[in-house]
């Protein structure tokens, strides 16, 4: 079996079009066909089979796009163990949401500077399905994510994913405005049924996480503001035009409480994200091995 037909398949397994994986590949939609077919010969199992006017993988099909993905990750790191410039030296392209860039980016910039100056880090800052994407299409080499235990985010197959840390998220509420103490999640958000809340402007997963804790209070919010900043969400509760998810591990503004949420709990969870085979790369594991020493010192 040629390896080099493989990316046809797994692409076409992402996106089900053969115009879609053309135009990701740079090819034209015959060639895509063409060289599905010739996997489908070389593997002697139909891999395509039509579904009205587009065609979809068969069983056998994403049995072996799955196969491929490992097959691709095993290949992309034979590749970068026997690159003759695989010592840690480089360029690595690192996206993340803001919080992680500065808990863990910077001081590993700082690090890296003195132990290891010949790896650089660019850095960019996106919201997890931003830098999910541009992961997949190779724009940058890890993203730092997060998502939350009351709404998980679904992993690309050909990306892998490494826990970082746990927050506990609390209901940023108006210092005049805190139920009693003691007040399980629902009651705490019961409480506010009849206030405007804020959600996220670039991440729907806040307001995904709210709007389950208030169906489960018997209610449906409605979402009046969002604001991708921690800041501007504190001055939105001061100014009394809302109340909504902060993390409780980081000072707030007088006049803002964040309220503990129990029972259910509200935990934003983070990850170093890499496409497949791409950890073993030394400048990546360098900087993912400095990331998880600056986490266990936290």
């Amino acid at each position: 079996m040629d390896t080099r037909r493989l990316p046809y398949l797994v692409e076409f397994a992402r996106h089900g079009s053969m115009r879609v994986v053309a135009e990701v590949l740079g090819t034209s939609t015959s060639v895509v066909s063409q060289q599905i077919a010739a996997l489908a010969r070389e593997s002697g199992a139909a891999l395509v089979e039509p579904e009205g006017r587009r065609s979809r993988l068969t069983p056998a099909g994403r049995r072996l796009a799955e196969h491929a993905r490992t097959i691709l990750a095993a290949v992309e790191t034979a590749r970068l163990d026997l690159d003759p410039e695989a010592e840690p030296r480089g360029v690595v392209r690192v996206a993340g949401f803001a919080t992680a860039i500065r808990r863990a980016v910077m001081p590993t910039v700082a690090a890296l500077a003195v132990s290891h100056p010949g790896v650089t880090l660019t850095i960019r800052e996106h919201e997890p399905a931003e830098a999910h994407a541009m992961l997949v299409a190779d724009g940058v080499d890890l993203a730092l994510t997060y998502d939350y235990d009351l709404a998980p985010d679904a992993l690309d197959p050909d990306l892998t994913a490494s826990p970082l840390w746990t927050t506990a998220w609390g209901l940023a509420v108006p210092s005049a405005d805190v139920p009693a103490p003691g007040a399980d999640t629902l009651t705490v958000i019961a409480a506010f049924r009849d206030r405007a809340w804020i959600g996220n402007s670039r991440n729907p997963a806040d307001e995904q996480v709210l709007r389950t804790l208030a169906s489960m209070a018997g209610f449906r919010l409605h979402t009046a503001h969002e604001a991708d900043s921690l800041e501007l969400v504190e001055e939105l509760v001061v100014a009394g035009l809302g109340v909504g998810l902060l993390p409780r591990d980081r000072p707030v503004r007088d006049g803002v409480t964040v309220v503990r949420l129990t029972a259910p709990g509200v935990r934003q969870r983070a990850y170093a994200v890499t496409r497949r085979g791409r950890a073993s790369w030394p400048p990546v594991a360098l900087v993912l091995d400095a990331i998880a020493s600056g986490r266990a010192r936290c």
